[in-house]
């Protein structure tokens, strides 16, 4: 049976738990050792996870630029940089974008649907190597991810997919760099809907401390497990 992927959630939030400044756009969160601690996430992974409504506000994606880090994806015979897979519910492209010219290989995770003549297979749109197809239910979605030989991933953002796949309990690491700001505001990292996150998530024993690690700027890594039976492992 085809164990779903690892996925780590990387975010760097403010110390009230937010992801942007209460008017919204880009926080610019993250200073030198964040910076180090993602490149090194997207080192260890196969592949990213990026909600559209990020991609617009950022207009691309994080890429890994140190030397060292590239050197050993490429001596262990893997690409670069990981695959990015944005999520969309539509066929998200813009031709102005940055993303759309970052060196990497790009995938589009959507319930849209279109084939190529007489086969099943999805016809990747403009700026996509592959689509994926997004069904309701994220087990199905991620099984397909795994059988395409992306068993860890990296969750990038933004807050939308990431409350998604958290409702979905699905999300095996947290690695939070908290920085000395507050911003107050409507954009937090956790669903703020009445129906909230699933009663397990919030259990004592729920998450597991990993690592605690003092960064440069006055930041803190956080690393965190989610504590699962052993027959429910993934690809960490």
């Amino acid at each position: 049976m085809q164990k779903k992927p690892w996925i780590r959630l990387v975010l760097a939030i403010s110390l009230d738990g937010r992801l942007a400044p209460a008017g919204g756009g880009a926080a610019q969160l993250g200073g030198v050792g964040d910076r180090r601690l993602l490149e090194e996430a997207l080192a260890w992974a196969d592949g990213t996870l990026i909600g559209a409504g990020t991609l617009r506000v950022h207009h691309s994606t994080c890429l890994i630029h140190d030397q060292d880090l590239l050197d050993l994806r490429i001596s262990s015979g893997r690409s670069a940089q990981p695959t990015s897979v944005v999520v969309s519910r539509q066929q998200w492209y813009s031709p102005e974008a940055a993303f759309f010219q970052q060196p990497i290989e790009r995938w589009l995770l959507s319930p849209h649907r279109v084939s190529v003549q007489g086969s099943q297979e999805l016809l990747p749109p403009v700026g996509y190597q592959r689509q994926l197809l997004l069904e309701n239910d994220w087990t199905q979605a991620l099984n397909r991810l795994a059988e395409a030989r992306l068993n860890r991933l990296v969750l990038l953002g933004g807050a939308q997919l990431a409350a998604s796949l958290l409702q979905a309990d699905v999300v095996d690491e947290m690695q939070l760099t908290l920085t000395p700001k507050l911003l107050g505001g409507m954009h937090t990292w956790v669903p703020q809907q009445p129906d909230g996150l699933p009663e397990g998530l919030g259990e004592a024993e729920a998450w597991q401390l990993q690592a605690v690690e003092p960064l440069v700027g006055n930041e803190l890594l956080l690393r965190y497990i989610r504590k699962r039976s052993s027959s429910s492992r993934s690809n960490k």
